[in-house]
């Protein structure tokens, strides 16, 4: 589209193009909340060869919320860090649970340290945007996403039963602080869909995954657990609420 504007207008017509390329970049807006009522450090990770959103790490006390754009073709995740502890001064510090190893608040190209709820996402360009969240590294707290504004099915997911309280004492960490998967807790290629079980025909649901299943029925259990764990829309902005039921 060809827009005629006077030469005395350039410093406007500047500014109009540029709203225009950002609308266009903007693929979708993430927003996070935090409902729990105590503090939650979201970590964010891009996936290789999508850039960097706003942050990688940051802050978000109880009842607050804060949002991101994402361009067209970007893919990452977002976890919640609990129990985290950094220096007023030096910044440095660390988390309990979905810890991203950086001794930061910004995580800085890290992803979560198991286990840890994770909240995954893939934005079309111009097609369908892909979501789940998984439970495939383990759970650490209650985790929803929901489609806003878009086409399609669009549904809600994630994870709003506390599995911390449910969780089999093989796979416990600390205080009920978080709960492993069984493939973290035992290493063992049935549970990991590694080596000889690594295809949806020899990988099968666990006594454990299913524990994760019953719990949460939208949400990945083991590593292919699709069919009733991604979810689809198009051209949507998506909601992020930790503790959907301020759930401890």
């Amino acid at each position: 589209m060809d827009f005629f504007v006077p030469h005395y207008h350039f410093s406007r017509r500047i500014t109009l193009i540029s709203l225009m390329f950002l609308m266009g970049a903007s693929g979708a807006t993430f927003t996070l909340i935090n409902k729990c009522d105590y503090t939650v450090w979201p970590g964010i990770l891009a996936n290789a060869g999508s850039s960097r959103l706003d942050t990688t790490g940051f802050e978000l006390q109880p009842g607050g919320s804060r949002s991101f754009g994402a361009p067209n073709g970007w893919s990452g995740r977002f976890w919640g860090r609990t129990l985290c502890s950094f220096h007023p001064n030096t910044g440095q510090g660390s988390c309990v649970t979905g810890d991203c190893g950086s001794n930061q608040v910004q995580c800085n190209g890290a992803g979560a340290t198991p286990p840890a709820t994770l909240a995954e996402f893939t934005i079309g360009s111009g097609t369908q945007d892909f979501y789940d969240v998984s439970l495939v590294d383990g759970y650490n707290l209650p985790m929803v996403v929901d489609a806003g504004g878009g086409s399609g099915s669009c549904g809600s997911t994630g994870c709003v039963s506390d599995l911390n309280q449910k969780c089999p004492n093989e796979l416990r960490v600390g205080e009920r602080a978080a709960c492993k998967s069984a493939c973290e807790a035992f290493r063992s290629p049935e549970y990991c869909c590694s080596g000889a079980y690594a295809s949806p025909a020899t990988c099968k649901p666990s006594v454990y995954s299913e524990i994760f299943k019953s719990a949460c029925p939208k949400s990945y259990s083991y590593a292919y657990d699709d069919a009733t764990s991604t979810f689809t829309c198009s051209g949507a902005d998506y909601t992020i609420t930790f503790c959907p039921t301020t759930a401890r």
